[in-house]
């Protein structure tokens, strides 16, 4: 099969919950590519060898829970955002290199600015402790947040993986105050477990703007809870749709207007 026919894809571990291979197919369409966009489920222990498999002909891949981490061990090459960061979600298949980016960092910042949240000298608490939690404690930092608290189910292996920052585990979350962002970096609610949220109501009344990086369902259990509760509420699809483009400017070496991710968002919001 041959690298010209522009094959891309997700890599992860379960993967029927994605809006990734509507998001990109539509993304192409709209900048005049042709290609396709497909998933690709891999268990732990199988995904060195899928990756060195997919090489052979897919120009890319986006990489999801769990292995955003556990993929720099297979790549020749990384960029300066991996480097700082320590996750990758894309994946480049260059001549004969495999390397790595990240490219959450900036859909996590263009949601942001979409939705006018400046993080500048606010407090923000983050659930969770994997790759996507690594790039959005970056973005916080670099975008001058003035205090950052990380929340985690052992708190003291997070606390080896995030030496500069403070570590606390759930069942002290709740002596948190004047807090202002609380961000969901986990799964918990995720599509089909959609009745779970990772902390209950009584937490969120702490803080003023939630969000979940969660976007299938759109509104789950702890946004539902955060509205009810009236913070400013925001899911993770326009992230989503913001890292997907950047994702295939780096394939494709070409810029894509922003008005792309609008209208595919806007889509997507009208079907959900």
């Amino acid at each position: 099969m041959d690298k010209i026919k522009n094959i891309y894809g997700l890599i992860g571990e379960k993967l029927s919950h994605s809006f990734s291979p509507f998001i990109h197919n539509e993304i192409l369409k709209r900048v005049g590519l042709a290609g396709e966009y497909n998933l690709y489920e891999v268990d732990r222990e199988n995904l060195k060898s899928k990756i060195l498999n997919l090489k052979k002909y897919v120009k890319g891949l986006n990489v999801t829970i769990p292995y955003k981490v556990d993929v720099i061990d297979f790549l020749d090459e990384v960029s300066d955002e991996v480097k700082k960061i320590g996750a990758v979600n894309t994946i480049s298949f260059l001549d004969e290199l495999i390397i790595g980016y990240n490219t959450d960092y900036f859909g996590f910042g263009i949601m942001l600015d979409i939705n006018k949240i400046d993080v500048k000298n606010k407090k923000a608490v983050i659930l969770g402790t994997g790759g996507a939690a690594k790039s959005v404690v970056h973005y916080l930092i670099d975008n001058e947040i003035s205090d950052v608290i990380l929340v985690s189910r052992d708190k003291v292996f997070a606390q080896e993986k995030f030496k500069e920052i403070k570590c606390i585990d759930y069942d002290e979350l709740d002596k948190v105050r004047s807090y202002d962002l609380i961000i969901n970096c986990t799964p918990c609610g995720m599509y089909p477990n959609i009745d779970v949220s990772p902390v209950n109501k009584d937490i969120l009344t702490n803080f003023s703007i939630a969000i979940d990086l969660i976007y299938n369902p759109r509104k789950t259990l702890y946004l539902k809870w955060a509205e009810e509760l009236g913070l400013i509420s925001i899911n993770g699809l326009y992230m989503l749709i913001a890292q997907a483009v950047k994702s295939q400017e780096i394939w494709n070496s070409i810029n894509i207007d922003f008005k792309v991710i609008d209208d595919i968002y806007d889509i997507i919001s009208k079907e959900q």
